[in-house]
């Protein structure tokens, strides 16, 4: 079977202010909208009103438009849903009673299942584009025990969070990302030795994964990953 033929993943896209008409600008390589970041087609469709700010903030009014516009997707024949922003994970329940696909919000969907493959000992930090709206709420871990396991770790304040605000939003700064995420890794291991993995729930920061992965010295998860696991077993 070719890559012309595999059911494509669809990708719920937040509104970035481009004029009407005007083109997107080409996805960086690693980012969930590359083409050349997986072995299957990928196809888009953006969430009316969804901007990264009421998104990150959590906007319970955007729900009916993440829902149209995961429908769109399966209309287009896209055989599992993700998204390019983590904390759509809120919409998570509602997406995917509303379609008949595997749905893949968030690469905090992956959080039980790491606690598990490591020892009790060992703790997991998640890199973030805004801790203060990354609450427990988010995480899918009741146990308390485990929940003490997972330390979160943000970039709000730094430029890329800036420009992410902007309307519309500049091209991505991919030298800004890679500078507040290891320096926010560098700052938690520093602190916490005992991290053992790595998972990043922005969707943005795949694109500088592979630095990560030598600053960190540690095993690094993202949104593609889960996405490639997601789209395997339907392929």
């Amino acid at each position: 079977m070719t890559s012309q033929t595999l059911r494509p993943l669809g990708v719920l896209h937040l509104e970035r202010g481009l004029p009407p008409g005007a083109p997107r600008p080409t996805p960086l390589p690693g980012s969930l909208l590359n083409p050349a970041t997986f072995n299957f087609p990928v196809i888009s469709e953006t969430v009316a009103g969804a901007w990264v700010e009421n998104v990150v903030r959590g906007d319970p009014a955007l729900e009916p438009a993440f829902i149209a516009a995961a429908r769109r997707l399966v209309e287009r024949g896209a055989g599992a849903i993700s998204s390019t922003c983590g904390f759509s994970i809120r919409h998570q329940p509602a997406v995917a009673t509303s379609v008949n696909v595997p749905v893949v919000m968030s690469s905090l969907l992956l959080l039980p299942a790491l606690l598990r493959q490591l020892p009790a000992r060992t703790k997991i930090a998640v890199l973030t584009y805004d801790s203060t709206h990354c609450g427990e709420d988010l995480l899918g871990v009741d146990d308390p025990a485990e929940r003490a396991r997972i330390l979160i770790g943000g970039i709000e304040g730094g430029k890329f969070w800036h420009d992410e605000l902007k309307r519309p939003a500049p091209p991505i700064d991919v030298a800004a990302i890679e500078t507040d995420v290891a320096a926010c890794i560098l700052r938690l291991q520093a602190a916490h030795p005992e991290i053992a993995v790595i998972l990043l729930e922005c969707a943005a920061f795949p694109i500088v994964a592979s630095v990560l992965r030598r600053v960190a010295k540690l095993p690094v998860y993202d949104i593609t990953d889960l996405c490639r696991l997601t789209m395997a077993s339907i392929t």
